[in-house]
């Protein structure tokens, strides 16, 4: 089935760095690193340098923003519903608001459609990047005993090298700096190579995640707005907004991601419910398996 050919080599690859992880033990955060800092610059760096800027970009923007936004407002009145903690509200936007578009999204959209989703797909990994160590910062320190916010998150901003990239490659795109062609292959091949490479990091990841004393009602609930919800608002949004099919098409699908693996980076560095956020992705990307087919099939991919 067609819907085979696009997740096998996606869980190929994550597999590839689960085995590794389990076998070998490598130390993971010096490898994230390098993807985060040395890799995924040029690759946001060389989608923006060739695009045609228009005013999909700024939906683009709009939709993530919005997306997340409505996701938080739900998991708040759930949570005033429910007379969660702010420890608990917070845990349950970092499990639930920000999906996984950058080391699973991105690769799911250059499988399913090709060339001229992936340069969407990138653009949209670069907006929720932003977002997730600006607002996901936010609230993981929000919810921390330090009851961290802004000027944390702010600093978490100016330490990422992607945002950096993609401002750079506006900057030539807009005024025209043209570069050689043996320096822009050389680009290209790093930021080529930064799409495989965060694939094996996330199954690393999700090898050295230890799920100890499930709470079942509040990870079905949160694995119910990552996976059924968020698409189903993405879905509403793409009603109104005035883009092409293609991009109404990949904004539903990367809306149904998992949640987002960066999420447990933040929720263990500030102890914000880190034991039910690392439940969260693991078990929204091995749902992802049954949800996304259908998703596809929805949108009229399969």
């Amino acid at each position: 089935m067609e819907f085979i050919a696009v997740l096998f080599p996606i869980f190929f690859i994550f597999g590839i760095g689960f085995v590794g992880q389990k076998v070998m033990g490598f130390d993971i955060k010096p490898l994230s690193m390098m993807a985060i800092y040395l890799m995924t610059p040029f690759l946001a760096f060389q989608t923006f340098y060739e695009s045609s800027f228009n005013l999909d970009y700024a939906m683009m923007l709009f939709y993530t923003v919005a997306l997340a936004f409505s996701l938080i407002g739900v998991i708040y009145f759930i949570g005033f519903i429910r007379g969660y903690s702010k420890k608990k509200t917070c845990g349950m936007i970092l499990a639930s608001a920000f999906m996984n578009n950058g080391n699973y999204g991105t690769p799911l959209i250059f499988f399913a459609f090709g060339e001229a989703g992936m340069g969407y797909a990138v653009i949209l990994m670069v907006i929720q990047q932003l977002l997730m160590c600006t607002v996901g910062v936010y609230y993981a320190a929000k919810g921390s005993s330090e009851n961290a916010g802004f000027q944390t998150a702010l600093k978490e901003v100016m330490r990422v090298p992607i945002v950096y990239g993609a401002l750079l490659g506006v900057v030539f795109n807009l005024l025209n700096i043209r570069i050689g062609g043996s320096i822009m292959e050389a680009v290209t091949m790093v930021g080529n190579a930064a799409i495989p490479m965060i694939m094996i990091i996330l199954g690393m990841q999700l090898a050295k995640i230890s799920v100890k004393n499930l709470a079942i009602a509040p990870l079905s609930l949160s694995l119910g707005l990552r996976l059924f919800l968020s698409p189903a608002i993405a879905f509403v949004f793409t009603l109104f907004l005035p883009i092409d099919d293609l991009l109404k098409q990949i904004m539903i699908v990367l809306a149904a991601m998992p949640t987002a693996a960066n999420t447990t980076i933040y929720a263990v560095q500030y102890e914000t419910e880190p034991g039910f956020v690392s439940s969260a992705t693991l078990f929204s990307t091995v749902l992802s398996v049954v949800t996304l087919p259908l998703i596809l099939f929805g949108v009229g991919f399969l």
